[in-house]
């Protein structure tokens, strides 16, 4: 791997050990996690990985591939505010990490990234693959739910997005060839395995060649106005509501929202829509998946997609674009945006018999449509894969 060869660059030295977490795609439940709804999801088999060796000095000293800029910092002196860069989030999680265990040792490594960056959680992964470092250097041995929460209050509290735990879950709890059906409210979950009836599907990601933006804001304003919803039908309806930041649409009963949706503002009964019909589909397409019908399931990510165009109103044109081909592409039974939906890529989960039509047709479109990203543009081919291994 190049960060291998990196550090072997930079430090003269083989790296003592390669930490590893995988993406993460989500079909259905997507937009929901931030207000304790429930998703499903599967990890993949392309991911962050850190090249690193301890430090027991206890300063950490990391390089990406991705990035230009070396992070330094020490682990009982880490910046309390974030300094505007890319290792925020690791700044972050070596924090929140101290919070729970003592650290005493630090580490030197090289960070790779498997795809191009933006809409499969790569901000989760290379916090999770950067703890499983940081834990292991530090003879740490820390459960599950540790490591989720641990990642999700470094990008909540240190990086100030409001996202849920979806990602993080993923990517911890994934099983190869298992669905994984995650209600955020109290971190239940099933991983329900493969159906033997089910048809043979790969994992396609579409990279629209965008990867930055300046909408990344827009992701917690839908955020606020999903959560404002949710406050306003508790004061409508006489529901007893307490602090606005812990008042979540989960809360509120469904024929609570119909009752009363029409005195909310337009935008945010378009997020409370998609929040609700977003919560039927994932609990559909599980049941789906659970009897192998991925032809259902499929169509039913397609839904979540429209829905995350119209209700949620997220999506480049770029992203649009590939969306939209994909819904008259055959072969492809079913997707949507992956992530926030303002930059990155497009997952799908495709017939293996159409492989060759489906990247050559999808490419083939977006690119006449956008020459411009001719050289950005990418196709990949995934397979689902198990999460993290502590």
């Amino acid at each position: 791997m190049q960060c291998e060869e990196r550090f072997f660059e930079i430090y003269n030295r083989e790296p003592d050990n390669v930490a590893f977490c995988p993406y993460r795609i989500c079909p259905l439940g997507a937009h929901v996690d931030h207000n304790l709804g429930k998703i499903t999801g599967l990890a993949i088999d392309k991911g962050i990985h850190i090249a690193y060796s301890p430090k027991h000095n206890g300063v950490i000293e990391l390089v990406s591939l991705q990035f230009d800029k070396r992070a330094q910092w020490h682990i009982s002196s880490t910046p309390e505010v974030k300094q505007n860069d890319w290792a925020d989030y690791l700044r972050g999680a070596t924090i929140e990490l101290a919070k729970r265990f003592p650290l005493q040792v630090g580490l030197s490594g090289v960070i790779e990234g498997t795809l191009p960056i933006g809409g499969l959680s790569s901000s989760a992964a290379v916090i999770i693959s950067f703890l499983a470092a940081l834990c292991k250097v530090n003879r740490l041995h820390p459960t599950a739910h540790e490591i989720i929460m641990t990642a999700l209050a470094a990008e909540n509290k240190y990086v100030g997005v409001s996202c849920g735990k979806l990602d993080q879950s993923c990517e911890v709890y994934s099983m190869k060839d298992r669905l994984l059906y995650l209600d955020t409210k109290d971190d239940s979950y099933e991983l329900i395995p493969q159906n033997r009836n089910m048809k043979p599907y790969e994992i396609m990601i579409f990279f629209s060649g965008i990867e930055r933006t300046l909408a990344g804001s827009k992701f917690n304003m839908r955020v606020d106005e999903l959560r404002s919803a949710a406050y306003a039908l508790k004061a409508f309806s006489g529901m007893e509501y307490g602090k606005y930041n812990e008042t979540y649409l989960r809360d509120v009963p469904r024929e609570v929202y119909e009752q009363y949706k029409d005195k909310l503002p337009e935008t945010w009964a378009k997020r409370a829509e998609h929040w609700y019909t977003e919560y039927d589909r994932v609990e559909a397409g599980a049941e789906a998946w659970r009897r192998g019908d991925i032809e259902e399931y499929g169509r039913l990510s397609f839904e979540s997609g429209k829905s995350s165009i119209y209700n949620w109103e997220t999506g480049s044109p770029e992203l649009k674009k590939l969306y939209e081909i994909m819904t008259r592409t055959d072969g492809i039974y079913g997707g949507r945006f992956s992530g926030a939906g303002f930059k990155g890529c497009c997952m799908a989960l495709v017939d293996p018999a159409f492989e060759e039509s489906i990247l050559e047709k999808v490419g083939r479109e977006y690119l006449a449509a956008f020459p411009e990203l001719e050289g950005k543009y990418s196709a990949h081919v995934c397979h689902s894969a198990d999460g993290v291994q502590f």
